[in-house]
């Protein structure tokens, strides 16, 4: 674990488990700390306090159990039909229905979330499925497009502007302010993709 200075009020952490240290920072209730950001190899935690201070208190904190990777996987219900399904297939040399099973096969991780709330970078993509981005993106990405980019795959949960190449769809909610969390999907979860067929999104 490395930990390096942010600004005047924050620390950078890197490590190896950030959702095993996001776990701990918040169990632990450091005085001070008022964020605490997961990314794939880091954790930002910004404190009102001392910094130098901060940076000795989570040095010494042990890990948590594993909780949410213990966790049984989020499932999400998928109808492969997306746009780019065919180019994923020629692009990977695999056929439509491999790239279908494939992506289901695989269990995923959420590494972190941004772009738009509740958009989750999920790790875990086999590496057969690795494509860039579309060269022009899309202007719109309808809400539920589940989608695949380098070696994230991820859910739009709302409908927005996006490069990524679209699999398939889903009527999962991704995002709902009424519900606690609002994120369907947190820092750390497990996701696994089933294969449904129309009738069953509906």
């Amino acid at each position: 674990m490395r930990i390096r200075r942010a600004g005047d009020a924050a620390l950078l952490v890197e490590t190896a488990d950030p959702h095993r240290l996001d776990a701990a920072v918040r169990a632990a209730g450091l005085p001070g700390v008022v964020d605490v950001v997961p990314g794939e190899r880091t954790v930002l935690i910004t404190t009102t306090g001392d910094p130098d201070r901060l940076a000795e208190r989570v040095a010494a904190l042990a890990p948590p159990p594993r909780t949410a990777a213990d966790a049984p996987p989020v499932e999400i219900r998928v109808v492969y039909d997306g746009a780019d399904l065919a180019e994923v297939a020629d692009l990977t040399g695999l056929s439509a229905a491999e790239v279908v099973a494939r992506h289901a096969a695989a269990e995923y991780t959420v590494a972190y979330l941004g772009f738009s709330p509740g958009f989750g970078y999920l790790t875990g993509l086999p590496d057969e499925l690795r494509v860039p981005r579309r060269p022009t993106p899309r202007t719109s990405v309808p809400a539920g497009a589940v989608a695949i980019a380098g070696p994230y795959a991820a859910v739009y949960p709302s409908s927005s502007p996006g490069g990524w190449r679209l699999l398939g769809r889903t009527d999962a909610p991704l995002w709902d302010i009424d519900r606690d969390p609002p994120s369907l999907l947190t820092p750390g979860a497990r996701v696994r993709f089933v294969q449904a067929d129309e009738r069953e999104t509906q």
